[in-house]
């Protein structure tokens, strides 16, 4: 069963992998807009709209660049975790052989 944080980064990578495909789809929209509009139009609202997708364009990109950032460090969290449950793991089996030892000589 998945702990909190695993479930934590799996929405987290659901969420980045949103975010960069609307980038990527924001990115060919503007695009075609660059490209189709004539140039004789690409003034006042339209010239605003256009600097405005660039923008948000840009703002998707770094949210998806930081939310690879958040996903690395939940997996190293993770693994530190997982690294102590086993350091726990064996301690708590070492202390019980010591117990057992220790009831045996007694």
């Amino acid at each position: 069963m998945p702990t909190s944080l695993e479930h934590a980064l799996d929405q987290n990578e659901a969420i980045q992998e949103t975010v960069e495909q609307s980038a990527a789809e924001l990115c060919v929209v503007n695009a075609v807009l660059q490209q189709e509009v004539p140039e004789h139009v690409k003034t006042g609202d339209v010239a605003q709209a256009l600097q405005r997708t660039e923008e948000l364009e840009e703002r998707i990109q770094v949210s998806a660049d930081n939310l690879e950032q958040v996903n690395h460090a939940l997996k190293k969290e993770i693994q530190v975790r997982v690294d102590l449950e086993c350091q726990l793991a064996a301690t708590q089996a070492a202390l019980e052989q010591v117990t057992q030892s220790l009831q045996n000589a007694g």
